[in-house]
């Protein structure tokens, strides 16, 4: 195993028990792929007895095969919404955002911005139901990936249940620019983020991807001074402030830089498995 070292690695590295990570821009490379050295420093984690977990705002069916293939067990879905034992499918929890809620969001965002358009996410990630218009809004990548769980619904009954995720999409507007619209409206009762895909997240009031981990941890016995996390987005941003050694991608968002302990290489270029040998190494180091 290759541990280029770099200098700068915190004490807190060699307490690490369990990492998670983060997928898109952090564990999976640009062709969704987990590359051999990554799988390698994963299958070496698992090895040494730590736990390896998936934090991600994908919804837990739409995991792609390398990272199901990995061996990781749990998953952490929806940006902490959702918990999933991958071993047989068990929920382990779930927190929702409530319907009259996310009615508020869509009653704002329809006055501010024409052309906006919702989805939400039904049936702990296995069904998206989408308005009217939203689904010429997606592109080629994201039809390929994920459009046969999209049920057309009507704006109504989009916001009529519960939703693990309402996610946001506008022709032209970014989404961070929906998400400045969105703060600015004075509203509560939701979190809401971005993650580098063109749509805006919102979550149910305090679910963060360190909320989602952090439930996960109690149920597995694990405190966030064991817990290393790495991302690369706003998203990320939480975990990676909570864990008690938080990892940021070198191509990471600067708020994700800012909070981190630590920054990796480029998730091109092996960054998470590069953080992951050095953490090993620093545990044998303190073991000896």
């Amino acid at each position: 195993m290759t541990t280029t070292a770099l200098p700068g690695l915190p004490a807190a590295a060699a307490a690490v028990r369990l990492i998670a990570s983060d997928l898109d821009g952090t564990l999976l490379h640009h062709h969704q792929e987990v590359t051999p050295r990554t799988s390698a420093a994963i299958g070496a984690a698992f090895g040494a007895g730590l736990t390896v977990v998936a934090a991600t705002g994908r919804q837990f069916p739409q995991l792609p095969e390398p990272v199901l293939a990995s061996g990781i067990r749990y998953v952490v879905a929806s940006n902490g919404a959702i918990g999933v034992d991958l071993a047989d499918n068990t929920i382990l929890f779930e927190v929702l955002l409530a319907p009259e809620v996310a009615a508020a969001i869509v009653a704002h965002l329809t006055a501010e911005l024409e052309g906006v358009r919702f989805s939400a996410v039904r049936e702990s990630g296995a069904r998206h139901a989408a308005e009217p218009g939203y689904l010429d809004l997606v592109n080629p990548v994201e039809r390929n990936l994920w459009t046969e769980l999209i049920r057309p619904e009507s704006l109504a009954e989009v916001v009529s249940q519960p939703t693990l995720k309402l996610t946001v999409r506008h022709p032209s507007l970014s989404a961070d620019d929906l998400l400045a619209v969105l703060d600015s409206s004075g509203l509560t009762g939701f979190h809401a983020t971005t993650s580098g895909a063109p749509f805006l997240e919102i979550q149910g009031a305090g679910v963060t991807k360190a909320s989602g981990v952090a439930r996960l941890c109690t149920l597995l016995g694990f405190e966030a001074t064991d817990v290393m996390a790495a991302g690369d987005a706003r998203n990320d941003v939480e975990l990676i402030a909570w864990a008690g050694f938080g990892v940021a991608m070198g191509n990471a968002v600067p708020e994700a830089i800012a909070a981190a302990d630590w920054t990796t290489a480029h998730n091109e270029d092996d960054g998470l498995a590069l953080a992951i040998e050095q953490v090993l190494a620093a545990i044998a180091d303190d073991q000896r």
